[in-house]
């Protein structure tokens, strides 16, 4: 397994509405982040920024390319483009993070 960190903008004035739509996050959506190798995932926000930084670990087979094909994850994009900086297909506007750092 391995770590990813990555950031994402959110509009501004979603914090509530941003933590909300995860605190009810669909149980399917969930089921595919898992399945297709996602574990400890979570999201900061810096509210001087309106910057979300993520960070998951991914199982060392982990295919995010077909994550992105499914269904449930492009309703998903869907229902968040409102809310957060978006490319064409809706997908978060997603920027990776170098780790420089790890302590366990």
């Amino acid at each position: 397994m391995y770590r990813n960190a990555f950031k994402m903008k959110l509009k501004s004035g979603f914090k509530a509405e941003y933590k909300k739509r995860h605190d009810e996050i669909w149980p399917e959506l969930e089921e595919a982040l898992t399945e297709a190798g996602i574990h400890d995932y979570s999201i900061f926000l810096d509210e001087e920024t309106n910057t979300l930084f993520a960070v998951q670990k991914l199982e060392d087979d982990f295919d995010g390319e077909s994550l992105r094909e499914l269904p449930i994850m492009k309703k998903w994009w869907d229902y968040m483009k409102d809310i957060m900086e978006v490319n064409p297909d809706n997908s978060p506007v997603e920027k990776s993070l170098e780790e420089v750092f790890h302590m366990d």
